[in-house]
Parts: structure tokens; sequence; C-alpha cells
């Protein structure tokens, strides 16, 4: 069971939201002594995400927690936009698949990055996805 220690949401609505948004996010990996190689997946994994968020879903909400699983200490990252969801979740997970003109390494390579990640998403309705990364994963 997870237990929450700290919680606090971010609206992301342009471009000059990341930068604060990525200080948010080291800020609160550095207060539960995650160390620097760790810091810099979870920031590259927030970055990557936080422009999608942009890019597909039109903005959203960002929720930046500082989690317990009874072991460790993580930081847990909940994106949700009410954008146009994600067809097919399964086509977007594969290396080399994108959209938008990238090399398609957004959401594989996010998952790579973190030790926990989920990904919800309905058409016209939105995409939540979900990551957690350990202090020591």
């Amino acid at each position: 069971m997870t237990t929450i220690l700290s919680k606090e949401d971010f609206v992301i609505v342009k471009e000059q939201d990341v930068v604060p948004f990525r200080n948010k996010v080291k800020d609160a990996a550095v207060k539960i002594g995650m160390g620097i190689l760790n810091q810099t997946k979870l920031i590259t994994a927030a970055s990557e995400l936080v422009r999608n968020l942009l890019k597909y879903g039109g903005g959203g909400i960002v929720i930046i927690e500082a989690v317990n699983n009874g072991r460790e200490n993580g930081i847990r990252l909940v994106f949700s936009d009410k954008g146009p969801g994600i067809p097919d979740l399964s086509l977007a997970m594969k290396d080399g698949y994108s959209t938008g003109k990238s090399l398609g390494l957004g959401l594989p390579g996010t998952k790579r990055l973190v030790n926990e990640f989920d990904i919800q998403s309905t058409v016209g309705v939105g995409t939540t996805v979900t990551i957690i990364k350990w202090k020591n994963g």
C-alpha cells in the first residue's frame, strides 16, 4: 500500500509552465533524498510527459506526490488532460510510433526511465499517465 507524504497540484497551460514544473519535481526528489541519477531520470520522464500534455492534450494538471510504499520513498506524478485521447494505446507504446513527427520515443522511453508507469486514455475524454520513481529504484 502506498502512503502519500505530500501532494501538490500544478496547472500546465503554456510552454512557460514547463521550467517551474521541472523545478518543483526536482525539489520534491531532493526533499526525499533521491540521488542525482534517479532525479535525472525522473525529470527527463516528467519533461517528456509534460510536453505531451501541452502538445496533444492542450494542457492539463499534474499532481506531484511524495509517496512511501512501506519500504521506500518515491515521487509519483499524475498527468491528466482533457485532450482527444489516444485511440490505440498499444501502438502508442511502441518504439518509433509517433503522430507528432518526432522520433516516437516519448511514452516507451518514459516507461523505461521510471519504476512504475500506467496510462489510461479514452478517445474524446482525455489521458492520464501516472509514473513513480522510487528513491533507490
